[in-house]
């Protein structure tokens, strides 16, 4: 599985959008510290229980995205077409047995049990950046049969959550492209497809969420990292290219480990002593390096969760808690 993603991770990557921060103010303002992590992929079940475990720990609520050709085995990938690829391909592979795609529902349910926000990675994990609305609006609606059915087409109908319709139907809200490669087409088939939130843009720095083009917008921003201090984005695989130039380096892991836990702590208090803009933080279901950006991500929440004026929270909370926030400022009276 790991040969798969190494591929679609280092495949070319189109331009990134980026948001610029907003100027911090002197002191912290009254609201929580927002911390939001995600997953993209969702494959493994292994990290699926591993994720799980780590936010019953913390009291954290993540959020995955999902790639749906993990709910196909390998029998059945025919019946994917991607946009302008030939049918049956997939950037990061599909499940290698049924059984292993029954595993695999039964985590996304127990995690939507327990708060989580189950998201959309699309499918084969493609850039789409020069996709059309068409193209968009296929793989989107590949996505939604392929969770709609995901328990038939596993030959497991009978093991069916009495309410996986209804989570199908209204709860998958959220997407994050793959590659964080969004085009002008993008938004507008989101729109079309039911979704609230994009997740895919990159910003210099910590930003509010904005609405744009009908959605809500959430960057993962660059941080600052390592002993020069240079920005990188806040997320595990850009931290592996760095830290390794995308290979393994298990015998250093701890050292990485430890520079993106410092990284991670940086961002962090500087938010908690300024605007308290929310922090994200993006993974992937790889361990690289040895997990040590995983280990770097529990010790984080393990520090940070717990704190009174912080709440670890998944991008659908996050955006609900904003918006509570925002209305009631906009109902405050004007200070005399």
């Amino acid at each position: 599985m790991f040969r798969f993603f190494s591929f679609a991770l280092c495949a070319a990557v189109a331009p990134l959008h980026i948001l610029h921060a907003e100027p911090a103010s002197s002191s912290p303002p009254a609201r929580k510290q927002l911390v939001v992590v995600s997953f993209d992929g969702a494959h493994d079940n292994r990290l699926w229980e591993k994720s799980r475990a780590i936010a019953r720990k913390t009291g954290a609520h993540f959020t995955y995205f999902l790639s749906c050709t993990f709910l196909f085995d390998k029998s059945q990938r025919s019946t994917y077409q991607a946009p302008h690829q030939k049918r049956g391909r997939s950037n990061v592979g599909f499940a290698p047995d049924k059984d292993d795609v029954v595993t695999r529902l039964g985590e996304i349910w127990l995690a939507h049990q327990e708060g989580h926000d189950i998201g959309s990675h699309a499918c084969g994990h493609f850039d789409g950046a020069k996709w059309n609305e068409a193209d968009w609006d296929a793989e989107f609606s590949f996505f939604r049969a392929a969770l709609r059915d995901g328990w038939k087409n596993a030959g497991a109908a009978e093991r069916e959550p009495k309410e996986w319709q209804t989570f199908v139907s209204n709860d998958i809200k959220g997407f994050r492209a793959p590659y964080l490669a969004s085009g002008k087409a993008l938004a507008d088939a989101l729109k079309k497809a039911g979704f609230v939130y994009d997740a895919s843009l990159v910003s210099k720095g910590p930003v509010v969420p904005a609405q744009s083009d009908g959605l809500v917008r959430f960057a993962l921003p660059l941080i600052p990292e390592g002993a020069s201090s240079r920005p990188v984005i806040a997320m595990d695989y850009n931290l592996y290219v760095r830290h390794s130039k995308g290979k393994e380096d298990v015998a250093n892991g701890p050292t990485y480990e430890e520079r993106t836990l410092a990284a991670y702590r940086a961002a962090f208090d500087k938010q908690l002593a300024g605007e308290r803009v929310p922090l994200q933080l993006g993974f992937h279901f790889v361990e690289m390096n040895g997990g040590a950006y995983w280990r770097a991500m529990e010790r984080f929440l393990t520090e940070v969760c717990a704190k009174p004026d912080v709440a670890c929270v998944s991008h659908r909370e996050a955006m609900d808690i904003l918006a509570k926030e925002k209305k009631a400022g906009e109902a405050a009276p004007e200070a005399l």
